[in-house]
C-alpha cells in the first residue's frame, strides 16, 4: 500500500526574498510576452518562465544554475548583436529568432524521453526572452545578475529549509531504533508507519538534474559515504540503469537512490 505524507516547512527569510524577486521578474516578463504580436512566440517565452518558477520551487541550486545559464546565454546574444550593429542604432528583434511553440509543441516536449526533454527545455529556458531591443536585453541581463546573486547567497548561506527537513528525515530513517535519537533528528519527523533502520532503503525523486546533483553532494556528505548514493537520470544508459537498480536492491552499502522521471520510465 502506498501512503503519501506531506512534510511542511517554512521558507527562511533569504529564501522568501529570492522567491519574491524571481516571481516579480517572471510576472514582468509574462506581461512583456503577452504584448508580443505573436501568440506562438509569446507561448515560448511563457513556457521558459514557467520552467524557471518550477526550478525555484525545486531547490536553491536549481534556480541558481538556471539563472546563471540564462544570463550567460543572453550575454552571448548581446555581444553578437553589438558586434553586428556596432556604430548603428541599437535595434533588433530577439523574439523573431525564437521557435514558435504551440501548446502541442510544449506537450510533445513534456512527453518526450527524459534526456531529450531535458535538452529541449534547457535550450528554450536559456534563450527565450521577450526583449526586442538591445536596451531591453541589457535591462533583463541586469535583472538576472541581481537574481543570480540572491540565489547564490541562499545556496552558500545554508538557508535551504527543504534540505534541512530532508536531512532530519534521513537522520531518523537511518537511525538505529535501539539507540536514542540524535538531537538533529528534531528537524525532521518520520511519518507514522515508516520503518527506521540503518539498513533502510530510500528512493528520492526530483524533476531537475541540478537538484539531483545538489542532493547527491549533500546526502553523500550527510551519510559519510560516496557509495551510499546512486543515481538514475536521462543521461544514464539502459545497461547502467540496470546496474544501478541491482546495486540499490542488493548492495547493503547503497542506501539512497536519487532519480528523475527516467527511473519511473
Amino acid at each position: 500500500e502506498r501512503r503519501a505524507h506531506t512534510i511542511p516547512y517554512q521558507l527562511s527569510d533569504p529564501e522568501a526574498r529570492l522567491y519574491a524577486a524571481v516571481t516579480e521578474y517572471v510576472r514582468g516578463e509574462f506581461n512583456r510576452a503577452e504584448a508580443l504580436q505573436n501568440d506562438k512566440r509569446a507561448g515560448t517565452v511563457g513556457f521558459a518562465l514557467t520552467i524557471l518558477q518550477r526550478r525555484l520551487a525545486s531547490s536553491p541550486e536549481a534556480i541558481y544554475q538556471s539563472l546563471r545559464r540564462r544570463r550567460e546565454r543572453l550575454e552571448k546574444r548581446l555581444r553578437e548583436e553589438e558586434m553586428l550593429q556596432r556604430g548603428a542604432l541599437a535595434s533588433f528583434d530577439a523574439v523573431a529568432s525564437l521557435p514558435a511553440m504551440t501548446e502541442e509543441d510544449i506537450e510533445d516536449i513534456e512527453d518526450s524521453p527524459d534526456d531529450e526533454q531535458e535538452a529541449a527545455v534547457e535550450e528554450v529556458v536559456d534563450q527565450a526572452t521577450a526583449a526586442r531591443t538591445i536596451v531591453e536585453l541589457k535591462a533583463e541581463i541586469h535583472t538576472l545578475t541581481g537574481l543570480e546573486s540572491l540565489a547564490l547567497a541562499v545556496r552558500r548561506g545554508g538557508e535551504d529549509r527543504k534540505w534541512r527537513e530532508l536531512s532530519g528525515l534521513l537522520t531518523e530513517i537511518f537511525s538505529d531504533t535501539r539507540q536514542p535519537p540524535p538531537a538533529e533528528a528534531a528537524t525532521g519527523s518520520v511519518p507514522e508507519g515508516v520503518a527506521t533502520s540503518p539498513a533502510q532503503k530510500l528512493v528520492i525523486f526530483t524533476e531537475h538534474r541540478d537538484t539531483l546533483n545538489y542532493l547527491e553532494d549533500r546526502i553523500t556528505k550527510r551519510l559519510g559515504s560516496k557509495e551510499a548514493v546512486v543515481m538514475i537520470h536521462g543521461g544514464v544508459g539502459r545497461e547502467d540503469r540496470l546496474k544501478v537498480q541491482e546495486a540499490f536492491r542488493h548492495d547493503p552499502a547503497v542506501r539512497v537512490l536519487l532519480a528523475t522521471d527516467a527511473a519511473g520510465e
